[in-house]
């Protein structure tokens, strides 16, 4: 009680956060658990039907399609998203000059800025059989015939994952720099006098030293992989719908534009365990705990 009186101001300050989370966070995840038992409809009764709405995503078989593609597209950026920042993030850590550091630094960041919509936008431009630059660039230059890059199956994966990774490479760009800048330098004073060239500096050095910003790094991505939405949102359409709708255009289009709201429910839910699933394994692959 003497506790509770001393640090009375602490908890006050944390009422409107729990009360955040409880009313924008827990209450909508327990409402949308109930919803993936009902038959659930915008007006009348909301009779609770079981397992139905599981059972039915399970044999639809858009929702493995999903699954597919989540997994492919998901696994792509995972991988590119942080392989690239990390190859880029040791490079400019090798620049001497400070000024192209920070420049190299603001317009890699200058994308992760921007919404889908105008990274969209200006992807679908560039990429444009008829007057996109990509197109331009390959006819003029390599006298090769256009592509139409957003209308073809075989392009459509790569596009999202490329698109992705250059979008939040800045970002993550910057995470790995505040890691290697945070490595004691006398760890590279050491290996200088042992005759370690810079080469032997970067992978005896600072990959070891970076491997928990690296675990961090990696489990962050892990988490959005089954919540990729917006760039297909943006960037879809009928022509390649079949490859790169996700999970979560499954449920978008379950619950908003069919109003199945039960199944939507359910299916957000497998989302979920599923996201749980891969960062459990992913914590104890990496060893995450003993950051």
């Amino acid at each position: 009680m003497r506790l509770l009186k001393k640090y009375s101001a602490l908890y006050v300050m944390m009422v409107p956060v729990i009360a955040y989370f409880l009313v924008f966070a827990y209450y909508p995840l327990v409402k949308g658990l109930q919803t993936s038992f009902q038959d659930y409809k915008l007006m009348g009764d909301r009779p609770y039907v079981g397992f139905e709405n599981y059972s039915a995503v399970l044999h639809d078989s858009l929702f493995w399609e999903a699954v597919v593609n989540t997994l492919v597209i998901g696994g792509g950026i995972l991988c590119f998203s942080f392989a690239a920042p990390l190859a880029i993030a040791l490079s400019l850590n090798e620049v001497l000059r400070t000024w192209f550091k920070k420049a190299a630094q603001m317009i890699l960041y200058v994308p992760h800025l921007l919404s889908w919509v105008v990274v969209g936008g200006i992807w679908i431009f560039m990429l444009s059989p008829d007057s996109g630059i990509i197109n331009m660039i390959l006819v003029h230059v390599f006298h090769m015939k256009p592509i139409n890059f957003m209308a073809d199956s075989g392009w459509a994966r790569w596009i999202l994952i490329l698109l992705a990774t250059w979008k939040e490479m800045g970002y993550t760009c910057i995470l790995f720099l505040a890691g290697i800048v945070s490595i004691n330098p006398s760890l590279y004073e050491a290996a200088r006098m042992d005759g370690a060239t810079r080469w032997k500096q970067l992978i005896y050095v600072t990959i070891p030293q970076l491997s928990n910003t690296m675990k961090v790094v990696f489990l962050l991505n892990t988490l959005g992989i089954l919540r990729i939405f917006d760039e297909v949102f943006i960037l879809r359409n009928p022509t390649i719908a079949a490859k790169v709708d996700v999970l979560m255009m499954y449920t978008f289009q379950k619950g908003i534009l069919e109003i199945q709201l039960g199944p939507a429910a359910a299916a957000s839910f497998f989302v979920l365990l599923l996201t749980l699933a891969m960062t459990l394994v992913v914590r104890r692959i990496t060893r995450f705990d003993e950051v």
